[in-house]
């Protein structure tokens, strides 16, 4: 991102006149001003979408971290307490005399 801004700042400061040159692989190639602008603030908008997605995964993903961490202290108390909590409870499944 720091690449890009940098790479903005110089070609606007370049004038019409001046030769541009872009990667292309591992070879330079002459280019238009006008062009490589054009490219680089697409590249720009594709990172800040990017990073903005990301920030959103990230805060999902911390969210969901915490309430299974939630859950696993829950099931943690129930079984120091020798209670059976909402998490560990069979539902009263176990054995049952029918006699």
């Amino acid at each position: 991102m720091v690449e890009t801004d940098r790479g903005l700042q110089e070609l606007k400061k370049a004038s019409p006149d001046d030769a541009i040159y872009k990667n292309a692989g591992s070879v330079l190639i002459k280019a238009k001003k006008e062009d490589v602008l054009k490219e680089l603030e697409e590249k720009k908008e594709l990172s800040n979408t990017r990073i903005m997605v990301l920030g959103k995964q990230e805060t999902r993903v911390k969210e969901n971290l915490k309430e299974v961490e939630n859950k696993i202290n829950e099931m943690i108390r129930g079984m120091q307490t020798g209670g059976s909590s909402s998490a560990g409870s069979t539902g009263g499944a176990g054995p049952r005399s029918l006699g």
